[in-house]
């Protein structure tokens, strides 16, 4: 019969020291409850207003820029227009960089008042002279960007709401972080005036 060595044990886990706030000992001073308390109520605060706060912003700024893309569409005009010399060519033709690549080329096109004009605007490379591009024009004649699409506007619309949402977030956490300051302060003060009815226990000779 062979003699079984026994197996060391693992240590117990440390409990969770997230909780203890909550939890009655006699360490525990007022302060930690407030403090347990106002982290409870400022989380729930801030899952509270987050979505709402994130459907008002992206809501108000989608219609915002929806006005200004309407009002973009009524005031820039589609033109053609026709290269006045080549346009250069990427140094990796058909590549990924390529088909992204913008050069200016000056262009030369007739303005909404029938006037002939002569600009500058960014077009893909290698075209050749006297090719024909589609610009948009303002209603004085100056190339300008396209309307705003639906996904820009889209895209613009969400980025406000994460902003809107993640500054609910740093309200909250900075609210937390003030009360704790606060808070801290009021136990330093107490520990002081703690101290300050033991010390002369202390000190004092017998």
């Amino acid at each position: 019969m062979t003699d079984e060595i026994p197996q060391a044990q693992p240590p117990p886990a440390p409990r969770s020291t997230r909780l203890w706030r909550w939890r009655r000992s006699p360490l525990r001073r007022p302060t930690d409850l407030v403090q347990a308390w106002i982290g409870l109520a400022l989380t729930l605060a801030v899952l509270a207003a987050t979505p709402p706060a994130m459907v008002l912003v992206g809501t108000i700024v989608h219609r915002s820029l929806q006005q200004t893309a309407d009002e973009q569409a009524q005031s820039r005009h589609r033109t053609p227009a026709v290269l006045l010399h080549d346009a250069p060519r990427h140094p990796e033709p058909g590549s990924q960089e390529d088909r992204h690549t913008r050069y200016p080329v000056k262009v030369r096109f007739t303005d909404p008042t029938g006037h002939s004009r002569t600009a500058t605007t960014e077009v893909r490379p290698g075209l050749p002279a006297k090719s024909t591009v589609q610009v948009w024009t303002t209603d004085s004649g100056k190339i300008t960007d396209p309307p705003w699409t639906a996904e820009q506007i889209r895209s613009r619309a969400l980025g406000s709401a994460g902003v809107a949402g993640a500054g609910v977030l740093l309200a909250g956490a900075l609210a937390y972080a003030a009360a704790a300051r606060a808070l801290d302060r009021r136990r330093l003060a107490d520990w002081d005036k703690a101290w300050a009815q033991t010390a002369p226990r202390w000190t004092t000779s017998t």
